[in-house]
C-alpha cells in the first residue's frame, strides 16, 4: 500500500521546499555503461530480448532506491511500494505508442507479459499515454545516437515527478560494448547521490544478469 511520508521528520525537508519550488526542478545524468555480459546473455538463440532485459534490470535497480519510488502529491510526497514500466515502443510506419510494463519478481514471467505488450502496441495506432497514474518509470530508446546528454519533454507546472530514463545506442568500446543510459529525476525528490546509487547498482545488474 503506498503510504505518504513524513516530511516533519524528512532530513531532506528543506531540499524538498526549495526544489520544488523551481520552474524546471529536474535533473538530468547521462553515462556509458558496460552492458557486454548482458549483450551475451540476450538475442539469437536465447530467445531474450536486450530492450527488455535491460529495462526489467533498471526497474529492479530503481526499485531498490527509494527516492525513485517518490512522487508529488501537492504538497505532499507519497512512497509507492513498486513502481513499473512504461516505454516508447517503434511502429513499422515510423511512429510509436506506449506499452506499459509491469515489474515481475522473476525475469521469465516478465518478459513473457512484456514481449506480448509489444507486439500489441505495434500492431495498434493509438498513443495511449497513461493519464493519471505515476507508478511509473518512462522509458525512451534512442538506438541510432550513442548519446552524451539529453533532455526530455515535460509538462512543466503540472506537478510531474516520474523519473525518465533512456536507453541509447550500444558501441564497441575496446574489448566489450557500453550504451549510455539517461537519468532524470525531480531535485525536490531525489538527489545526485541516489542517481548514482541507481547507476551502480544497474551497472552491477548489467555485468552479471541473472535473466531467470
Amino acid at each position: 500500500m503506498p503510504t505518504y511520508l513524513d516530511l516533519e521528520r524528512w532530513n531532506r525537508r528543506a531540499h524538498f521546499e526549495l526544489f520544488r519550488g523551481y520552474d524546471h526542478p529536474f535533473f538530468n545524468l547521462c553515462a556509458p555503461l558496460e552492458v557486454s555480459a548482458l549483450r551475451a546473455a540476450t538475442g539469437g538463440e536465447t530467445g531474450r530480448s536486450f530492450f527488455l532485459a535491460a529495462l526489467w534490470l533498471s526497474l529492479v535497480a530503481a526499485n531498490g532506491i527509494e527516492p525513485f519510488r517518490y512522487r508529488l502529491r501537492g504538497e505532499r510526497v507519497l512512497v509507492h511500494d513498486v513502481i513499473h514500466g512504461s516505454g516508447t515502443i517503434l511502429r513499422p510506419d515510423g511512429t510509436f505508442g506506449f506499452a506499459y510494463f509491469e515489474l515481475d519478481p522473476r525475469f521469465r514471467r516478465f518478459h513473457e507479459r512484456a514481449g506480448r505488450e509489444v507486439e500489441r502496441v505495434r500492431a495498434g495506432r493509438e498513443v495511449e499515454p497513461a493519464a493519471g497514474r505515476d507508478d511509473l518509470i518512462h522509458y525512451s530508446v534512442i538506438p541510432w545516437v550513442a548519446f552524451t546528454s539529453f533532455a526530455h519533454a515535460r509538462h512543466l507546472g503540472g506537478g510531474d515527478s516520474v523519473p525518465k530514463i533512456v536507453f541509447g545506442k550500444v558501441y564497441p568500446d575496446g574489448a566489450g560494448e557500453r550504451m549510455p543510459v539517461s537519468v532524470e529525476v525531480h531535485h525536490a525528490l531525489a538527489d545526485g547521490l541516489d542517481a548514482g546509487r541507481f547507476f551502480e547498482r544497474l551497472a552491477a545488474g548489467f555485468a552479471a544478469p541473472e535473466l531467470d
